[in-house]
């Protein structure tokens, strides 16, 4: 089996181009077949009806002598018969075989008919008529002998085909050469990005489907670098995240293991270890459920449900977040109904409300509307709280991120919530967006279809 694709192109177009030239020179035979005899037929009969006349106007041996001196004998070749049976010729075959003359079509011809007959293929016609002379009736049978320049055509003919298949060929050679070109390179680069390497320049500026192949190529190796950045930022985010709390567990385990340690210290010691093995937990949870949010194994279960109802249950259940620092809400929550995954926008609004309390200040306003349109719901959460810069807001929805670093200690958290969010948004084929300003406050506004569908 050929393997190579210049190979394929070269075969494909020199079998394409003999082929084609078989077929055509069949096709084209059989459509003309009855137009080039008809054409050698009008020749013959032509030629036929000059040498009746000569006949006519001559007497018989000056006719015989002028007819026998006549050039076209050089292409036709002449048989009288007489009503003996004797024969007369003018004209040399030059090893061409004559077409056979039956006694019926002798016959017919004396009696004044006309004889024509029609040989294999595409070749002169045997044209029979009566010739009268002097002597009485005789029967002429004309046919068309081939051209002593017919072995020459023939030749050239041949000759003009191999040319023309040997220069065709050349320039397929060569045009292979710039189509695969730019394949060789695809097949190079994708090499390079096998082995981990995306600095991968392809240069290939031509327009079509390579081009267009190209690109996406070029693209797709975008993206496979940007998700290699991702890999390796999550699993450094993922050892920085856990590094933590197992160094402090690891610190006050070993402080717990010294026997003069006093019982409030020992209690306090129990206490950060717990906190900690919490927050590991917390952060374990929230990577297994974003990885099944992703791989979308865990399907929606989409049910009718009041979605102002819903966020009123949430702000309920949060309330020992924000009534301890004095945290007031004003709701605009016009009764609106979707078709959606309760427990995970229940999960959204929970994440999203207790942001905007942990970014509040004390004694701020959080506002919750909800907009209907005819396809879509809006909710919009904004606070007054500390804002999130320009350049955060741009990464707020990677894993890990943390806006606002400098108070990291004060603010904890994992930063996998708004990935959470993003995810759960995107199943339901709704969308997310922030505007924010640093000391202004944050809106995230919400947007999911009345009915949203499963995937």
């Amino acid at each position: 089996m050929i393997r190579s694709l210049y190979i394929r192109v070269v075969l494909t177009f020199l079998v394409s181009v003999i082929g084609g030239t078989i077929i055509a020179f069949y096709v084209a035979t059989w459509v003309f077949y009855d137009q080039l005899n008809e054409n050698m037929q009008i020749t013959l009969l032509d030629f036929g009806q000059d040498v009746s006349r000569i006949y006519e106007i001559l007497p018989t041996r000056e006719a015989d002598s002028f007819v026998g001196e006549m050039k076209q004998l050089n292409s036709f070749y002449i048989r009288m018969y007489d009503g003996t049976g004797r024969l007369q010729s003018f004209g040399a075959l030059k090893g061409h075989n004559p077409g056979t003359v039956t006694k019926e079509q002798l016959k017919k011809v004396l009696d004044g008919g006309v004889v024509q007959v029609r040989t294999n293929g595409i070749t002169p016609l045997l044209l029979g008529l009566p010739l009268k002379t002097e002597m009485g009736t005789k029967a002429m049978f004309v046919e068309q002998r081939p051209p002593s320049s017919s072995s020459f055509m023939v030749k050239w003919v041949i000759n003009f085909l191999t040319y023309s298949l040997i220069a065709g060929s050349l320039l397929i050679l060569v045009a292979a050469v710039f189509l695969i070109r730019p394949i060789k390179k695809l097949t190079k680069a994708t090499k390079q990005i096998a082995d981990g390497d995306f600095s991968v320049k392809l240069n290939i500026k031509q327009k079509g489907e390579l081009g267009t192949l190209a690109r996406s190529f070029e693209e797709m190796m975008h993206d496979l670098q940007q998700l290699e950045q991702m890999r390796r930022e999550f699993v450094s985010n993922v050892s920085h995240e856990v590094q933590s709390p197992l160094t402090s567990i690891s610190g006050y385990a070993q402080a717990l293991k010294q026997v003069d340690i006093a019982e409030h210290e020992r209690s306090r010691y129990l206490d950060i270890i717990i906190a900690e093995a919490n927050r590991m937990s917390k952060l374990s949870d929230s990577l297994l459920k974003l990885s099944l949010l992703e791989s979308q194994s865990r399907q929606l279960r989409l049910t009718p449900f009041s979605l102002d109802e819903q966020i009123r249950r949430v702000i309920v259940a949060i309330q020992p977040q924000w009534s301890a620092r004095n945290i007031s809400f004003e709701l605009d929550l016009k009764p609106v109904r979707v078709m959606a995954d309760y427990d995970q926008l229940n999960q959204v609004w929970t994440n999203l409300l207790g942001n905007s309390i942990k970014f509040s200040k004390d004694g701020g306003i959080i506002n919750v509307s909800i907009q209907q349109d005819v396809k879509n719901v809006l909710v919009t959460i904004s606070d007054n709280g500390i804002g999130i810069s320009p350049e955060d807001q741009k990464r707020i929805f990677e894993r890990f991120f943390k806006a606002d670093r400098s108070h990291s200690r004060k603010y904890s958290g994992s930063g996998m919530g708004l990935a959470i969010v993003k995810q759960i948004v995107s199943l339901h084929q709704g969308d997310i967006q922030v505007e924010s300003e640093l000391g202004r406050g944050t809106a995230v506004i919400v947007t999911l279809p009345v009915t949203t569908r499963a995937d």
